[in-house]
């Protein structure tokens, strides 16, 4: 509902900037919103993610990086419409590998958190 205005799946990278989820010491709202509704305060899920985090939701993939420096990675790559092959993604077992031991960040590691419906 958030980005119903927002998404455009011909083209993937329009109204990215609005789509963007940022935490940097400060927990973005919509993050707030979503863990209010489960039940998580706003203290334990600072605990939980890293203190700076950004997250892209674009059509068909969603990717984040962890810190300022730290690379870009791929969490979710879905399939585009018209059967368009997407692109192979060399790094991604290493990027899901730095995330689940916090090399990205070497001062803190950091824990999963999986949600489910």
């Amino acid at each position: 509902e958030h980005y119903k205005h927002h998404w455009f799946p011909q083209v993937p990278s329009k109204g990215s900037g609005y789509r963007c989820i940022r935490i940097n010491h400060k927990m973005d709202p919509l993050i707030g919103k979503a863990a209010g509704m489960i039940g998580l305060s706003h203290e334990r899920l600072f605990q939980l993610l890293p203190s700076e985090l950004t997250l892209w939701v674009d059509p068909f993939e969603v990717s984040y990086r962890i810190g300022e420096d730290g690379s870009i990675c791929v969490l979710y790559e879905g399939p585009q419409p018209g059967g368009k092959a997407t692109k192979q993604l060399e790094s991604r077992t290493s990027c899901k590998e730095e995330w689940r031991t916090g090399r990205s960040s070497p001062s803190k590691s950091y824990s999963i958190m999986t949600v489910s419906s």
